[in-house]
């Protein structure tokens, strides 16, 4: 039986990417590997919407979060943080490992803050220096409705703004440029449809003389140290050379789909994802107008054990959905709607919650 993985990352990838991880090993000072890194680096212009730097770590997303933080927090600075779930938790831990002092706009469970208590926040601590947002909270499946009006709001008194958007870009349209985002983090694995394992971060021209400007606080996530390395399409260290060879062939696919088309596919297939579920009698932790189109929370039923089912979702039915974590470990079960999500994959899905919910008595 085929598996079909339905999480909120890493997600299914073409045999056409999986196949690019076999080209062979190269010098990664060679002018082969200057080629294939600039390629990279222009096709995700088009992701970001930009005409500012690109930099890609070998990390996982969580390490494209820690570098925005160490590059961007000095001790002693303030920091505005929306709190809505784990991911969002982290990254305020980030910032106070950092040396910077959160202010935190939290909100209820399975909520997220509104666009008047971030506005509160900001107006209330102008001596706040920046305002870091996760934009889709892949533990709750929600995402932020008002990322653009809060970056405009940010910018407009002096904030810098750094947004996770590791779960979201590409399933969203993100213009960093236009929305005035100083760093913005995505991962390989999630909508771009690669292997888990790099991590690519945006950067506005304000920004990219900023750290340029400052003395390094971390050598391996040492932005200024990679755009310096960049100025000769280098890394400072030694790249995933076979994941650099399948981000770019997955960059490839996104460019013959279109940005606009892999929006519009990734919201067309999460209403079929909610609507279906919902005539299943499932509840989602996300409010309607909170939901994420790329991660969907649903409950579990009363009486239906997180791990037992989708222990058999995936050895009865080929499916394979993530559970709950932190507040939420054990309630709900989560599906990833993103990367090669189709039509195909939505209905087989549905049809197995469906049958298995069956066979549990729901």
């Amino acid at each position: 039986m085929d598996r079909l993985i339905m999480l909120p990352g890493p997600t299914n990838v073409s045999d056409r990417v999986m196949n690019a991880m076999s080209r062979p090993v190269i010098n990664h000072r060679g002018e082969a590997f200057r080629e294939l890194y600039r390629g990279i680096v222009e096709k995700s212009r088009h992701l970001f919407q930009t005409e500012g730097e690109i930099v890609v770590f070998s990390s996982s997303g969580t390490g494209g979060v820690e570098a925005a933080v160490l590059n961007t927090v000095m001790p002693g600075e303030k920091v505005i943080v929306p709190i809505m779930g784990e991911f969002s938790e982290r990254l305020g831990e980030m910032v106070e490992i950092a040396g910077g002092k959160v202010v935190a706009v939290r909100s209820e469970q399975g909520e997220a803050p509104s666009i008047e208590q971030v506005k509160h926040a900001v107006d209330s601590n102008s001596d706040a220096s920046s305002i870091m947002i996760v934009h889709n909270e892949t533990s709750t499946g929600i995402a932020i409705p008002y990322l653009r009006d809060i970056c405009n709001y940010a910018k407009e008194r002096n904030l810098k703004v750094v947004v996770d958007a590791i779960s979201s870009l590409g399933g969203y349209s993100i213009p960093v440029d236009s929305w005035g985002i100083d760093v913005c983090i995505t991962g390989s694995q999630k909508c771009l449809a690669a292997p888990p394992g790099l991590v690519l971060l945006s950067l506005s021209r304000e920004y990219t003389s900023m750290v340029r400007s400052r003395k390094p606080r971390t050598r391996y996530f040492d932005i200024s140290r990679y755009l310096e390395y960049q100025k000769k399409w280098e890394t400072p260290f030694t790249p995933s050379l076979p994941l650099f060879y399948a981000l770019d062939e997955a960059l490839n696919e996104l460019l013959e789909e279109g940005l606009a088309a892999r929006v519009a596919r990734h919201e067309r297939m999460s209403g079929m994802l909610y609507s279906s579920l919902e005539k299943l009698g499932l509840k989602f932790v996300a409010r309607e107008d909170l939901r994420s189109r790329t991660v969907i929370a649903s409950y579990y039923p009363e009486g239906i054990e997180d791990r037992d089912f989708r222990t058999r979702l995936e050895q009865e039915y080929g499916i394979v959905v993530a559970g709950g974590f932190g507040k939420f470990s054990g309630k709900v079960f989560r599906i990833g709607c993103m990367g090669l999500i189709n039509q195909e994959y939505v209905e087989r899905t549905v049809t197995s919650v469906e049958a298995l919910l069956s066979k549990m008595k729901f």
